[in-house]
């Protein structure tokens, strides 16, 4: 009996050896982090990039993001944001400038490719974060859709180049979404949520796997959103209004409408948006902060003629502004974390710092080094190895792939549509020969899904044996057709 029991208790005692480790790194913050997959969703860095020609490898003084930094604070994924500024300089060719700001993340990957790497799905960040030698993982993400200059063959060109997510307006309304940063000006025109191709620009979004990200957008614009997209949604940079009476920050009822989509709250840091006594000094000082970057920016126009300003003209008058208000507590951002968590639930919030996009942070939050601190706050709150891993990466993982999946079943869906298009269309020539179209023939047509261009084609090349008269305008009109092809009808008429 005395030879069995003392493997025995060899045994207890080396597997109890192994659990207490095990239970520390379950507890210890540092261990839970550095354990993490961290993804931040908004970083303005791109900026630096193109207009200072900062290198990501340079430990930086008065930025938010280098590689060393990012290396301390453990963080695995960035999205970059793409913004261009709807400025006179830039209007007429967004689209230019989105692209130099997209090469600028590119030229980072391309000088660096021992420390980043450009990633394009769920799974590359996974990749890029697998093995001894961990990478960054750089996404891009463009804010503000008036960089797409309406056009969806632009946004298709945009995801071929990497771009994962668009937020649908930045600061200012465009052509097909409201913003909540001039909704109450009665001077613009606005569209009470999404207009129609606003609508098919959250639905191409969908088709390619591009998140739709809803920050910055005026309350009707999100609902729209979340109604219109098949895939959930991001904020990519946005806190809580219920806390910080911001319009660019969430209420509760849309933290809980992010909750029915399946989407995630990305929290910003911006002290504005995190602390309503910040938020209050700040709008106090808007008048003389305004006037005093408009006298900066006037001054570096008549030094440099002809040329745009860069960004970091204005955001250094910008932090020397905000520096005159004391910083809010990390408790502050803490709160919001916290708040959004209990409304929206804790598989609904994550990080979205803005970095290098905004002019001051909470107290303890100098750059992405410090995003450690978030996670031993909020273990002080109760918060599990379990629930930071969602917050601190997992929350967007998840959403990212349910964006995959659904792009996925819409171009089967679209595939086997297309199939069953060519199969109406053929199966109608076989039995029409060369006879012109009736009207029952144009109607089965475009009621089988055959585009209305495209039976403009079939038209012209057969013929129509009707007159598209007033009743007939109006069937074909219902069954989605338009004046070109009323007009073919019209000009190829024949007779069997």
């Amino acid at each position: 009996m005395r030879k069995l029991l003392l493997p025995c208790l060899l045994l207890v005692a080396v597997a109890a050896a192994q659990t207490k480790p095990a239970a520390k790194k379950a507890t210890d913050p540092a261990a839970v982090h550095a354990s993490a997959l961290v993804v931040d969703t908004h970083a303005d860095t791109p900026q630096r990039l193109l207009d200072e020609h900062f290198d990501l490898a340079t430990n930086t003084r008065d930025g938010h993001i280098d590689f060393g930094k990012a290396k301390q604070g453990n963080l695995g994924a960035e999205f970059f944001s793409i913004w261009v500024e709807p400025s006179e300089s830039n209007k007429g060719h967004y689209a230019k400038r989105a692209l130099e700001l997209i090469d600028s993340v590119y030229q980072q990957a391309e000088k660096h490719p021992d420390q980043m790497v450009m990633a394009f799905s769920a799974d590359d960040i996974v990749k890029a974060r697998t093995g001894p030698h961990k990478r960054l993982a750089a996404l891009m993400g463009i804010e503000g859709g008036h960089a797409i200059e309406d056009s969806l063959p632009l946004l298709r060109d945009f995801y071929r180049l990497g771009v994962r997510y668009m937020t649908l307006t930045w600061s200012n309304t465009n052509e097909w979404a409201d913003s909540s940063g001039d909704i109450d000006d009665p001077k613009v025109e606005h569209h009470a949520g999404l207009a129609p191709f606003g609508r098919q620009v959250v639905q191409e979004m969908n088709r390619l796997g591009m998140i739709v990200d809803v920050s910055h957008v005026s309350d009707k614009t999100f609902y729209h959103a979340v109604l219109v997209s098949r895939a959930p949604v991001i904020a990519s940079h946005s806190s809580s209004r219920a806390l910080t009476n911001h319009p660019r920050n969430m209420t509760d009822d849309m933290l809980r409408a992010m909750n029915r989509n399946g989407g995630v709250v990305m929290v910003n840091f911006f002290s504005a948006f995190i602390d309503e006594d910040f938020r209050k000094a700040f709008t106090a000082q808007a008048k003389e902060r305004s006037a005093a970057v408009d006298k900066t920016v006037a001054g570096w126009k008549a030094a440099h003629p002809g040329e745009p300003v860069p960004y970091y003209v204005e955001d250094k008058v910008e932090k020397e502004w905000a520096a005159k208000i004391p910083r809010p507590p990390l408790k502050s951002l803490i709160d919001h974390i916290d708040h959004i968590a209990k409304v929206a639930g804790i598989d609904h919030v994550g990080l979205g710092s803005d970095f290098d996009g905004v002019s001051t942070l909470p107290q303890g939050i100098d750059s992405v080094a410090d995003i450690p601190k978030i996670t031993a706050e909020l273990m002080k709150r109760g918060y599990t190895a379990a629930d930071m891993k969602k917050i601190l990466g997992g929350n967007l993982m998840r959403v990212f792939r349910e964006v995959e999946r659904t792009s996925r079943e819409i171009r089967k869906e679209d595939a086997a549509k297309a199939r069953s298009v060519a199969d109406t269309e053929e199966k109608f020539l076989l039995m029409k020969g060369d006879s012109p179209l009736t009207l029952d023939d144009v109607l089965y047509l475009l009621n089988g899904g055959i585009s209305s261009d495209h039976v403009k084609a079939i038209v012209s090349s057969h013929g129509a044996k009707f007159v598209p008269d007033g009743g007939a305008q109006a069937n074909i009109r219902s069954a989605g057709g338009d004046d070109a092809l009323l007009q073919a009808i019209t000009a190829n008429q024949k007779k069997d």
